[in-house]
């Protein structure tokens, strides 16, 4: 079994990877696999000529990311130990992918770990997925060292560190193939967004750790896929994180949470409605009727493994918009 292969998930990315492939081939060690979801666009005919030692996988339909990354490492899960989970709109850096793996395989309680994620249009500036680090609020809003919700901070230097962390970026994370495949993988519900999220939140409860080092930089262009500010995302984004929290919370700590995710996102279905801007609000009232239309089926994760210490930060930011919004804290060393 080989240490370490570099999985990309593709869906029409053909013009991704012509601008971003050329670094991961000039900069990478271990095998580069590209996991296509049934593309109709050039992408295997470029890769077909261009780069004819990547290896393919081609799915029969576009299964997302989620669905797409699990059907994609089933496939070769008996020849790694290790996937790096790449995005197709990333640029890495010399010895990144030995720099992650070595590091990893130093640390064995360790399942998933994410590098220092800048922006590749501004690369003194951190990017908006997984930035210094994920963390998680009181009420299971995502936040990263170097990004508050909107508010992106330049990279000084201040994340250069190794730390503990809540969820790792799936722009760019390692996973440990055999505790990836013990949890099943990503929520194929999920589709895309905040899966990355959900499966380090298994992990951690499974008694792993997750990591960030910020000795290894990459440039992540973003919303090659889906924008960020598209009422999609806002869907999917809302969506899951119910579904995320409803499968890891108690019942009772759930519905405390809900109770309080529900005035926030409705108050800003109102708001979005009273600035004209109806697909979005569209969008939240959507994410709440399809949430609640699925719920019987989402299952409650309750770890299968015995003997482990369950591996739980007790985050002192109890609900990060309050403090970015209402308080004016915009960095992570503000909260």
């Amino acid at each position: 079994m080989k240490s370490c292969a570099i999985v990309i998930l593709n869906y029409n990315g053909e013009e991704m990877l012509k601008k971003f492939l050329p670094s991961v081939c000039m900069h990478s060690t271990y095998d580069v696999w590209v996991v296509d979801n049934a593309s109709t666009d050039g992408s295997l005919n470029f890769l077909e000529e261009s780069y004819p030692q990547i290896q393919q996988i081609k799915l029969s339909k576009n299964f997302g990311y989620a669905g797409g990354y699990n059907e994609g490492l089933a496939q070769i899960r008996l020849q790694y130990d290790y996937f790096i989970l790449l995005n197709s709109d990333v640029e890495v850096t010399a010895g990144w992918d030995l720099g992650l793996i070595k590091w990893i395989e130093a640390h064995a309680d360790y399942a998933a770990l994410q590098p220092k994620i800048l922006s590749w249009k501004e690369k003194d500036t951190f990017d908006y997925a997984g930035a210094g680090g994920g963390f998680l609020d009181g009420y299971g809003y995502p936040y990263c060292r170097g990004r508050i919700w909107d508010s992106i901070e330049k990279d000084k230097g201040s994340y250069d560190d190794t730390i503990d962390v809540d969820w790792a970026s799936g722009a760019c994370m390692v996973v440990n193939g055999t505790v990836f495949h013990q949890l099943s993988g990503f929520d194929p519900d999920f589709f895309a967004h905040m899966e990355e999220i959900d499966l380090c939140w298994r992990m951690r409860k499974s008694g792993w750790k997750i990591g960030y080092i910020g000795a290894v930089e990459v440039y992540h262009l973003g919303g090659a896929t889906l924008d960020r500010a598209s009422p999609k995302k806002m869907y999917l984004n809302i969506r899951n994180s119910l579904s995320m929290i409803y499968k890891n919370e108690t019942a009772s700590r759930f519905l405390r949470i809900f109770v309080v995710k529900s005035l926030l996102e409705h108050l800003a279905a109102v708001s979005f409605l009273i600035q004209g801007k109806k697909e979005f609000s569209r969008a939240v009232l959507d994410a709440y009727r399809d949430f609640r239309l699925k719920k019987s089926s989402v299952e409650k994760f309750h770890p299968e493994w015995e003997g482990r210490e369950e591996v739980l930060r007790k985050g002192k930011v109890n609900l990060v918009f309050w403090k970015w919004k209402v308080l004016g804290k915009k960095s992570f060393e503000q909260l």
